[in-house]
């Protein structure tokens, strides 16, 4: 993708539609992590230039959130020490209550196949992961070999460092390339930012990046880097990638308050591992992803 182009979209985004226009009407804001909209004319502008959802605040309704939470849930184990008998039981939490999919690790993913035969779960794995710092051939092969053994979904980390250093044909090809094998499977492929190692203007260069290279999600997260989600950066990537990408919030989603938030910032999917109680309304004591 042409660097210019990149640099123009993002000047474009940070004048046009300033954080503060958006979501500061008083005092100070930092990024976008205020999740107030309470100006009719931006929601309305926010709205034509292709958001889907908007983080509810004073005067917009709450109806905007999706009621079956659960369909767009990514079940998710991919924690080092996870266990087949830990599988077994995520595959068996997925069965009962109807989740998108489950996302485990790879060496995982025959056997999730079979155990979630005849539902309508789908199985997920994650490529480069968690550093995205493979190779693109490596992280293309993995990504093949993980859709042989029935994967349906493929989450692959970008090339955070190649990102950073303005490496955009690298990163698209980087992306590209595993959007190419899943397409060859008629597979979905999510494209994890790692949005807490980027900056703002960051975050838009690697939406504009997969929109381009027809990644079908951007995720915020891996989970294992030093924060997840935000209901901002779900809201900053909603409104660059519009309604032709998905946006998965994930990482320390772990209440049903916490996921109501990300759908109402523009999230389609989460990805959570405290799936059962968001679903059921309990608070989750633990971390996890």
């Amino acid at each position: 993708m042409d660097s210019s182009l990149i640099d123009k979209v993002v000047t474009q985004v940070f004048i046009e539609k300033s954080l503060q226009d958006f979501y500061c009407t008083t005092g100070s804001c930092v990024g976008w992590e205020r999740n107030i909209v309470d100006q009719p004319i931006a929601v309305k502008n926010i709205i034509n230039n292709g958001a889907e959802r908007i983080a509810a605040g004073l005067g917009v309704a709450n109806e905007l959130i999706d009621r079956n939470v659960a369909r767009m849930i990514d079940h998710t184990m991919l924690k080092p020490d996870a266990t087949p008998d830990e599988i077994t039981k995520l595959c068996e939490e997925a069965r009962t209550y109807n989740f998108a999919s489950v996302c485990i690790n790879p060496c995982f993913v025959s056997m999730s196949r079979e155990l979630l035969k005849g539902s309508q779960v789908k199985v997920c794995t994650v490529i480069g992961f968690p550093l995205g710092a493979t190779t693109t051939e490596i992280k293309r092969a993995e990504a093949e070999q993980a859709l042989n053994s029935g994967a349906q979904e493929i989450d692959m980390v970008i090339n955070i460092g190649m990102l950073k250093q303005k490496k955009y044909d690298y990163v698209f090809n980087d992306i590209n390339q595993v959007v190419l094998a899943a397409k060859r499977h008629s597979a979905v492929c999510k494209v994890i930012l790692e949005t807490a190692l980027l900056s703002d203007e960051e975050k838009i260069k690697a939406c504009l990046l997969s929109k381009e290279a027809k990644a079908d999600f951007v995720k915020t997260s891996t989970g294992f880097s030093k924060g997840g989600a935000t209901a901002g950066d779900v809201a900053l990537m909603r409104y660059v990638v519009g309604s032709a990408v998905g946006v998965k919030a994930s990482g320390g989603i772990r209440t049903a308050e916490d996921a109501k938030l990300m759908i109402e910032s523009g999230a389609d999917r989460i990805g959570a591992s405290a799936s059962v109680k968001i679903v059921k309304g309990e608070k989750s004591a633990s971390g996890g992803y």
